[in-house]
């Protein structure tokens, strides 16, 4: 069964087309007009094994968080619309992911139920052209619109660049481990019977 998922989203401040296959090989053409979304997104498709089209045309004459927002709101809702009912699927996810002097946790649960904890601190304005702060926009925007419990931890790191990077790729982790198939759960795995 193909996991793909295409989504479109137009606005007076951005303008995104995206297309995700969970079951990828970790290749995709992304391009958001900041090179180091570019860099991290780049990451997040390469180390999940997820192949990622993604044009996100914005207003970066304003600056950089629509641009970054809107396509986490749309990354996550193609999770979620490639996802379906999510029978058979792990649904957890986990990773600790070391970056020369940082170490960074990504935890997961594909739930239904949205919530973010976000800490992450990072001292930089910016790195490249992208202002730091839009990181936790980024990832609480798709564990909303994916419906997805997400907690990201720093253990330890000094350097903002390699702290956002490893969080990136912990994520990627994190959510590969939690959309694999388990021969083991025959329908959905919840007490409930539903996961939504």
């Amino acid at each position: 069964m193909s996991r793909n998922a295409k989504v479109e989203r137009k606005t007076k401040e951005t303008d995104i087309i995206l297309e995700l296959n969970l079951d990828g090989t970790g290749k995709g053409m992304i391009e958001t007009g900041i090179g180091f979304f570019n860099h991290m997104l780049d990451n997040f498709t390469r180390h999940g094994f997820f192949d990622l089209n993604l044009v996100t045309n914005g207003d970066l004459h304003v600056d950089a968080h629509h641009t970054v927002e809107d396509t986490g709101i749309v990354l996550g809702q193609a999770i979620r619309n490639a996802l379906g009912n999510k029978k058979g699927i792990k649904r957890y996810g986990n990773a600790i992911i070391p970056m020369d002097e940082t170490l960074v946790l990504c935890a997961l649960d594909l739930s239904g139920r949205p919530y973010l904890v976000f800490d992450l601190p990072l001292t930089a304005e910016k790195v490249g052209y992208m202002e730091t702060e839009l990181v936790k926009e980024f990832f609480y925007a798709i564990s909303y619109s994916a419906g997805m419990n997400l907690h990201i931890k720093l253990i330890h790191g000094s350097n903002n660049h390699h702290i956002i990077e490893a969080a990136f790729k912990a994520f990627a982790k994190a959510l590969d481990q939690a959309v694999q198939y388990d021969e083991r759960i025959e329908d959905v795995l919840s007490t409930k019977g539903t996961v939504d």
